[in-house]
């Protein structure tokens, strides 16, 4: 087994970057979600409800950071990171479902179709899909439509049927036959890394990145995406030790060994970007050590 030394303590404000660029995607989601759009019925209510059940924000985050390692201002990435946080928020309210996961809060607040039924929360989670792909073209000024073209490919990709769709699919499938780690890894890779990996690629892209810069920012992506999901497991072990989950199947040891070899190649996926990429650099630490 490789022993991984853990990197220095990289001197960054995660903190206050990541809250500044909070601010940046709460106001734009609000704008292209408003309250007082002459909605039909009451559905734009439902779509804001899911929009703004709490949450990080972490793929937005993503994207912009992966934009500012090319020296330009997040701000070119807000619409993509905005789609991204719309087809996440869809997919919550459609797993809370009573014919998914059945859940009854999120985030300590009742889930979407607790509040508005299931027809209601079916159909905000349709809207948000829908309206993702409306506002990821919404290009910043003189943006070749080339780009734009990659934008749309990468977001159905992302969250249709070879990504987050596909994935849950596979994992309703394990609940009940179980899995093995090569299809526990494809339900994750797809589930939940397909959506973090877009959103890098989107704001790499945005910001110009070429063939071989994006996809040193892909593979950083697809590894923080596992990252994700391992840590997500082991926060969740005691509360379903019996799950779907990397914890179950390998135990919490190889687990946490996994989540220190991903974050490192994470982190070298980096290295030919300089410090622009520090935001990135920091986000992957702060997943390997999150506590929620």
């Amino acid at each position: 087994m490789t022993n991984l030394a853990k990197p220095s303590h990289l001197e960054f404000p995660l903190k206050l970057w990541w809250a500044e660029r909070t601010e940046w995607v709460e106001k734009a989601l609000d704008a292209c979600v408003p309250k007082d759009a002459p909605y039909l019925g009451n559905v734009g209510e439902m779509m804001r409800y899911c929009l703004f059940s709490g949450g990080k924000r972490f793929r937005p985050i993503l994207c912009f950071g992966a934009a500012e390692c090319f020296g330009k201002s997040g701000h070119i990435a807000t619409s993509a990171a905005c789609a991204y946080e719309m087809i996440h928020c869809f997919s919550l309210a459609h797993d809370d479902l009573p014919c998914m996961d059945d859940d009854d809060l999120r985030r300590g607040k009742p889930t979407a179709h607790k509040v508005f039924g299931e027809a209601g929360a079916l159909l905000a989670g349709d809207g948000l899909s829908i309206w993702a792909f409306h506002q990821i073209v919404q290009l910043p000024h003189q943006t070749p439509a080339e780009v734009g073209l990659k934008l749309v490919k990468d977001l159905a990709i992302a969250s249709g049927h070879p990504g987050m769709v596909g994935g849950q699919v596979i994992d309703m499938a394990a609940q009940s036959s179980g899995v093995d780690r090569e299809s526990l890894e494809t339900i994750h890779r797809s589930k939940t890394g397909a959506l973090i990996r877009g959103a890098v690629r989107a704001g790499a892209m945005l910001a110009g990145a070429d063939e071989t810069q994006l996809e040193h920012l892909t593979q950083y992506g697809e590894l923080v995406g596992l990252v994700f999901q391992l840590t997500d497991d082991i926060l969740d072990a005691d509360e379903d030790p019996d799950g779907v989950s990397f914890v179950s199947l390998l135990g919490l040891d190889e687990t946490k060994r996994l989540v220190r070899e991903s974050t490192e190649q994470a982190l070298q996926a980096l290295d030919s970007f300089g410090k622009s990429a520090d935001p990135l650099r920091a986000l992957a630490l702060f997943l390997e050590d999150r506590k929620g």
